[in-house]
């Protein structure tokens, strides 16, 4: 049976192959097994993922849909793997390859390809945190969470604009939000990469918002400035969400 846990000692067998001098198309290969193992975790998706590996005939599922150009990146990476996984460099790194190629088939046969793709366009724009589910209000968060019947596991949502994780334990149903201060991290590490330029400025919040819900077809994300202060402008399509982020309530955290 596949696990989280799997997939997490999986990263290993990627970190060892990565390097300054890589190929192009071996960081490509590299980043999206790394996605793919990430994936699973940044969409709630630990309890169907160990669920599909009980299946007997896990092994013989079809593959279902997605674009040629994923397919190819996707079928690229499962050759990468398989070689690795045949001629390893380290006995574990077997069970670690065939962990990334199992996350493949599992993402091909259950026919989350286009899901998959979305999130890779989320961490290719280097877009905040990736959510399932916003709320404008921690009422309808803990009556989301009491009332849903296959909550997320691992996953993040926004209350109120602020990053909670979904904890959740199937066999008791134990059931919790907890508050994380994500959006610290984060901005240091996208400020650390690029200078922050605001593409527009607004003199309050609302015009601010009003602006980000008028855009036909926003970025992922984008700089503003509201009375002066920086904003990160975010949209997450997933679940058809715009919001804005203070820079400073990062600061704050």
């Amino acid at each position: 049976m596949r696990t989280l846990s799997d997939l997490g000692n999986a990263h290993s067998v990627i970190g060892r192959r990565w390097s300054p001098e890589q190929s192009p198309e071996q960081e490509r290969i590299l980043g999206l097994a790394r996605d793919a193992l990430d994936f699973i975790s940044a969409t709630g998706q630990k309890y169907d993922f160990e669920d599909f590996f009980k299946r007997p005939d896990s092994s013989r599922a079809p593959l279902q849909g997605g674009t040629a150009e994923l397919k190819e990146r996707m079928d690229r990476t499962r050759r990468f793997f398989e070689k690795v996984r045949d001629e390893p460099e380290f006995a574990e790194e077997v069970a670690q390859s065939q962990a990334i190629l199992d996350t493949l088939r599992y993402i091909e046969s259950t026919g989350r390809q286009d899901a998959f793709a979305d999130y890779l366009e989320h961490v290719e724009a280097n877009a905040p945190y990736f959510v399932v589910a916003s709320f404008d209000t921690c009422e309808d968060a803990e009556a989301w969470l009491a009332s849903n019947p296959h909550l997320p596991d691992p996953a993040r949502v926004l209350v109120a604009n602020e990053y909670h994780a979904v904890i959740y334990d199937r066999e008791p149903n134990f059931r919790r939000l907890r508050r994380i201060d994500d959006l610290q991290g984060y901005f240091e590490e996208l400020t650390e990469k690029e200078q922050p330029v605001a593409v527009a400025s607004f003199e309050t919040r609302e015009e601010a918002e009003s602006w980000w819900r008028a855009q036909a077809e926003p970025p992922r994300r984008a700089w503003v400035r509201v009375g002066g202060a920086l904003h990160l402008a975010a949209y997450f399509p997933n679940i058809h969400h715009r919001t804005l982020f203070p820079l400073a309530m990062a600061r704050r955290s």
